[in-house]
């Protein structure tokens, strides 16, 4: 597994499938979220971007009109061949904000999707803590 100098987390993540687009060069990629926290998510592929790599991309929220728009940068990936069980190839993404409000937003839209999605005890239990391995 490729990682970063910074190999830590600050908030656990849930498993939840969210379709993800995003553009590599000239071409536009469509893949799967595996899991996501309010400071970051794991983009299942084959093909990931170099670590440090900072990019756009478009995930498709259930209730949301529109995609919400992310500004994402590769903290760590897997690559094919180094697959384990349990472990994919992808890229985990580090959630860039450019402001406190920005930031507010976007964690507001995942905690409010978790609770959909997994009920308000476990959102509330996805509260900033201490730092956990992102292994």
């Amino acid at each position: 597994m490729s990682e970063s100098n910074d190999n830590r987390r600050t908030h656990e993540r849930k498993q939840i499938e969210l379709k993800v687009e995003y553009k590599r060069l000239n071409t536009f990629f469509a893949d799967y979220t595996r899991n996501i926290s309010k400071g970051g998510t794991f983009i299942r592929t084959r093909n990931p971007l170099p670590l440090g790599t900072r990019f756009l991309f478009r995930l498709h929220v259930p209730g949301l009109a529109q995609p919400l728009e992310l500004d994402g940068r590769v903290k760590w990936t897997v690559a094919e061949g180094e697959e384990k069980p349990g472990i994919e190839p992808g890229m985990g993404i580090e959630f860039v904000y450019e402001s406190g409000d920005s930031a507010k937003t976007v964690q507001v839209i995942v905690e409010d999707l978790l609770k959909s999605s997994f009920g308000a005890h476990v959102a509330t239990q996805l509260q900033p803590t201490g730092k956990t391995e992102d292994k």
